[in-house]
Parts: C-alpha cells; structure tokens; sequence
C-alpha cells in the first residue's frame, strides 16, 4: 500500500518563502516515487492547509494532522520537514508531531531546539573542545556598552540574531559606534543576539546525511561572497560563488567532514543537516548547524549531493525510509 507523505512548508518567519521553494522541490522528487502519496501541506501562521495542485486548499484537522479531501480523510505515514526557522526548525512542530505518534525527517524537537539556538548550540560544542569565534550574548533590555564588546571580539565582529536563518538580522559591524545599530537591527527578528569576532579565512559547508544505514559527510563546498559576508543577498540573489566539490587539500577536506560528522553524533542529529565552518589559521571553526537546510536544486545541500552522485529523488526518499525506520525501532 502506498505511503502517504505530507511535505511541510511555509513556516512562521521571514524564511517563509525560501521554505515554499524548498517544498515544492521536495514535493516534485518525491511524487515521481511510485510508493508514495504526496502532498503539500502549508503551516503558515493564518492556516495550516494542504494545497493540491489545481489550487484547492483544503484545511488540516490540527487534533491529529489530517485533512478530508472532497470526502477522503487523509492520514499521513510520514511528514518531510522542509520548514525553515519557526515552527519547524526550532522544535515546536517536531514536539507537536511526536506527541501524534507521527514520524518526521527532521532531528527532534530538543536536538531542533538546540540547534536553532546558535550561542546554546555553541556553548555545548565548546565544552567538547570544537573550536569557534569569541562571542557575546545580549538579551534586548540588557545595558550594552559597546568598548567592552569590542574589548572582547575586536573589529570588525558580526552582530546577529540569535535564533534566525537565512542571515536575517545579521551585520559586519566595523566600527563600536555602530554596534547599537547593529543589535537594533538583530532585534527585529529576535530578542536574543550573539556577537562573534571575525574569522578571518575560507568559509565552507558541509552536509551530513545518514543513508545506506551510515552517517555520511558529504562533499564539501567553498562559499565566495561578493558581499562583506555570506548575506542575504549572496545566499538567494546570485552574489556568490558556491563551489562544490571545494578545492581543499585532502587533508582540510578529511578534518572539516570529520568535525562534521562529530558534531552531528554529538547532537544527535537526524534526516538532512550541513554545518558551516571556517577555515582561521588552517582549523576548521564552526558557526552554525542547519537542521532544516534549503532544499532548492540550487541550494548547497543539493548541490553537494550531487557531487556525491545522488539523485535529488534518491536523497529525499532515503529521508523518509530512514525516519519511518526510526521511527519504527
């Protein structure tokens, strides 16, 4: 009997959109498998309602996550998370299905929290000694003395929303004058902000999957902006090269997806994840993990599985054979 799989998109946040593209990517891979039902379902913060392809929207019944369909009630076997920050990346929606006994793709909701979380997620990599930049934390309502931070991170130093993606609410901040501006743009997407010191050095990202029943560190790839940073801009617009494989050494290229794929054993990572590091002084320094990573054909992690020779179909069916498993044992 074939499997009914919900693709959830969409999501709370200013990623809302890149989450869509995501999904329907997803959706189209996914309903080429011929043991598979697929459906779009959109969590958005006015309607949670699955949209079929004429148009029609149709609305889930949020008591257990189904939806009747002109008289056919649906109820999903899987659900592949492609939502981007709130609900599905911080943990709220992998909590809210696993209390419905429904498998996801993504990590957990503790694991989603943690990660979501950057300077929580960094201060537990930390104590295993994983190398990362000097930070700060600011709370909006805290009293902010800029000397001190510069003190602390020198110049420049990025100011960023804590618990945000895409780099929203992010700046590279150049001079201690402009940090208040800096946090008071953080704050519009968050009321939490790190401030980290500039790593001066090649920036690279790496997924790690798990398939063929082994955690696997895919290849690598190099980010080159034409902007000050990895912006927003640089990410979705064009402004950057993003070269896969990267032209490591043999050696880079074995420590950086070995860290990789220790990080994502340490959290108890699951389903589709990458990691973003950068190389100072020739270590590896992490920034941030990605627990529900941009899934367009032009985003990273689908470039990198290519690279690695597997197909996009193949990359998104092994995430929903592995969760059912998971979910299963």
């Amino acid at each position: 009997m074939k499997k009914n799989i919900a693709v959830a998109m969409g999501g709370y946040s200013s990623e809302a959109d890149i989450s869509l593209k995501s999904g329907e990517v997803v959706y189209k891979h996914l309903s080429s498998n011929p043991n598979f039902r697929v459906y779009k379902a959109h969590i958005l913060k006015k309607s949670w309602f699955v949209k079929m392809n004429s148009g029609k929207e149709f609305p889930i019944d949020k008591s257990n996550f189904s939806v009747n369909i002109e008289g056919e009630t649906i109820r999903f076997d899987c659900i592949f998370n492609t939502i981007h920050g709130t609900p599905g990346e911080d943990g709220l929606f992998q909590g809210y299905l696993q209390t419905l006994k429904i498998p996801q793709t993504a990590c957990d909701y503790y694991q989603a929290a943690l990660t979501f979380n950057k300077r929580d997620c960094i201060s537990v990599l930390k104590a295993h000694g994983i190398q990362t930049a000097k930070n700060v934390y600011i709370n909006k309502g805290d009293e902010v003395n800029p000397q001190a931070i510069v003190d602390h991170v020198g110049l420049p130093c990025f100011v960023k929303a804590n618990r945000a993606g895409s780099s929203y609410g992010i700046s590279k901040v150049k001079h201690r004058d402009d940090i208040l501006t800096a946090l008071e743009h953080s704050f519009k997407e968050d009321d939490e902000v790190i401030i980290e010191s500039f790593l001066d050095g090649r920036e690279v990202s790496v997924g790690v999957i798990n398939i063929d029943g082994e955690i696997k560190a895919l290849p690598v790839t190099e980010i080159i902006s034409e902007n000050e940073f990895f912006d927003f801009e640089a990410k979705y617009l064009g402004k950057s090269q993003e070269i896969t494989p990267a032209n490591l050494s043999r050696k880079q290229t074995e420590n950086v997806q070995n860290l990789a794929v220790k990080i994502f054993r340490l959290l108890k990572l699951k389903g589709l994840t990458r990691s973003e590091f950068i190389f100072h002084n020739n270590q590896p320094h992490f920034l941030e993990c990605n627990a529900c990573p941009g899934l367009t054909e032009a985003s990273i992690l689908p470039q990198q599985a290519k690279a690695a020779g597997i197909s996009l179909q193949d990359l998104f069916t092994n995430a929903v054979e592995v969760a059912l498993q998971n979910f299963e044992d």
